[in-house]
């Protein structure tokens, strides 16, 4: 079994880390995928939520723990940041629009990560405001 890519455009906000929580409580909001109203850090404690996730999964945010640093080099489940150099490869002005990430996502497979591992960055207006964040991984199955 192949993990399923996902991709989806969240709400900025300057930290990461607060952004990311905020995407996954809007995600648990739509859909709790029958664990009720547990929290993250409590579904991440239950081995049932732990092998929902590692056997399937569900092609969003809530696949990963946490926002690790852009040089974390463990295996997910983790949402880590691009660094500026992975931007610019294919977004050479480092200020990549929901466009150019969308396209980037479609152009090139390269851009996802292992399976059960996460990928985020910050996608601008086109006159460089920060607008929201794209964030896209690939399933453990």
């Amino acid at each position: 079994m192949g993990g399923d890519g996902w991709s989806r455009a969240g709400a900025y906000q300057p930290d990461l880390a607060a952004a990311f929580r905020a995407e996954q409580e809007r995600e648990l909001s739509e859909d709790d995928h029958g664990f009720g109203t547990m929290t993250m850090a409590e579904r991440w404690a239950d081995p049932d939520w732990q092998e929902y996730i590692m056997t399937g999964g569900t092609a969003s945010v809530l696949d990963q723990i946490e926002v690790v640093a852009s040089d974390n080099g463990e295996e997910g489940p983790f949402m880590r940041p691009l660094t500026d150099a992975e931007i610019r490869a294919w977004c050479p002005g480092g200020r990549p629009t929901e466009a150019e990430w969308n396209a980037a996502l479609s152009d090139s497979g390269d851009l996802y990560p292992d399976r059960a591992a996460g990928n985020c960055t910050v996608l601008y207006d086109a006159d460089g405001t920060p607008a929201s964040i794209g964030y896209w991984g690939v399933t453990a199955d």
